[in-house]
């Protein structure tokens, strides 16, 4: 169990809150993410509630959502996946934190393939290799974009994968200076629709760092491909957005909404629409309890969440929850939850890491059990950890 964190005083400026959406259901008794608090009595959470802004009487095509088929198991035997992406051939590579391996699995899934082991990283109990995310021109670049800790510092590195599939090699460092520590070190890569690369980071376990515009920690940053700065970026910094407490998750909706989930201390969870140069509150303000910052577009208890990867599919998010043990979906519009959240896959499979759309639109999911293994916490099951297919149908309209 962690110790606790004391918010830390900081200049912030006030903005006026609208009530959140509230996710909550009973405990089952599952494991406390490393991130998330202790497992709270569940006659103590506030019952689920709507957000004053989502329509009082939906109409049937915003009741409506998405659902999900049934789960295919991809493959097994994986050692703390953390990042997944798609190559532009439909095959996937996957990277194993602990190892610092990155694997490459076929369309269906299979046995997977080590394409090398990358050099330098530093394992602590959230650090490793985490978040990976494939160029936009991967067929002529043949580069993958990796987050990775060191001894040091965490770094966002830019990797050549080799033609046969059979080797890698660290091309340059795209962006450094991002404090490390034992945990909170957010980790989630994404290549944004305006082709930037999109990075979630860690307050490094201080949480004054994500108020600290000086400090590339506890934020959302964005940078172009090669390393330079959009022209919009606010300050001539790659800080897109601040306060912001551990972002494992990024998606884009297909309006260009960005969203993020984020990983709260011992009251919420966070689903937030990012915002060029806002600030989100964190740490005085946890979910929706405090008056700092933007308002999330949904809060959700740790026992219930502890959320890590987020993917957009068929009008709704759709988000990996750790120390809930479960695949939570929120249907969204423009940057609106536009009905309840619905939980999946409760208890079924374990921690949900990460969480990623295929090119024939189904979800592809990463358990995260092994991990927790290592560190204490959740026991890995048989065949654990796995790739899992799930399909998602599209609500009618």
């Amino acid at each position: 169990m962690r110790p606790p964190e004391l918010p830390l005083s900081s200049p912030w400026r006030d903005v006026s809150r609208a009530t959140a959406v509230v996710l909550s259901t009973l405990s089952l008794g599952l494991a406390v993410a490393g991130c998330g608090g202790p497992t709270a009595d569940p006659s103590e959470r506030p019952a689920p509630r709507i957000s004053p802004e989502a329509p009082a009487d939906p109409t049937p095509a915003q009741s409506a959502a998405a659902t999900l088929g049934g789960v295919e198991e991809l493959t097994t035997g994986l050692e703390a996946p953390w990042g997944l992406t798609f190559l532009p051939d439909g095959t996937a590579l996957v990277s194993e934190r602990i190892s610092g391996r990155i694997l490459r699995l076929g369309t269906d899934g299979g046995d997977p393939v080590v394409v090398g082991v990358l050099p330098g990283v530093e394992v602590s109990s959230e650090g490793g290799l985490l978040g990976i995310v494939a160029s936009p021109d991967f067929d002529e670049d043949r580069t993958v974009y990796a987050s990775v800790s060191g001894a040091d510092e965490n770094r966002i590195l830019a990797l050549t994968i080799a033609e046969d599939f059979e080797s890698l090699a660290v091309e340059r460092t795209l962006l450094d200076g991002i404090l490390t520590a034992d945990r909170h070190h957010g980790g989630r890569l994404a290549i944004g629709p305006d082709g930037h690369l999109w990075i979630g980071t860690g307050d490094a376990f201080e949480p004054e760092n994500a108020a600290d515009d000086a400090s590339l920690n506890g934020k959302i940053l964005r940078i172009a491909t090669d390393g330079s700065l959009p022209a919009d970026n606010p300050e001539d910094s790659p800080i897109y957005s601040s306060g912001h407490r551990n972002v494992q998750g990024i998606a884009f909706g297909p309006d260009g909404t960005s969203y993020a989930s984020e990983l709260g201390h011992r009251t919420w969870d966070e689903v937030n629409v990012l915002r060029l140069g806002e600030d989100y509150g964190w740490p005085e303000t946890e979910g929706i309890d405090g008056d700092t910052g933007v308002e999330p577009i949904a809060t959700i208890h740790p026992d219930d969440a502890s959320p890590s990867g987020v993917a957009y599919a068929a009008g709704s998010l759709w988000i990996g929850a750790l120390g809930g043990q479960r695949l939570w979906q929120l249907p969204v519009e423009g940057g609106t939850a536009t009905g309840e959240p619905i939980d999946h896959l409760v208890g079924e499979y374990g921690r949900i890491r990460t969480v990623e759309v295929a090119p024939d639109g189904a979800l592809w999911l990463l358990t995260s059990n092994t991990d927790r293994a290592t560190w204490g916490g959740t026991d890995a099951r048989p065949g654990d950890d796995r790739v899992l297919r799930v399909e998602v149908t599209a609500p009618a309209t």
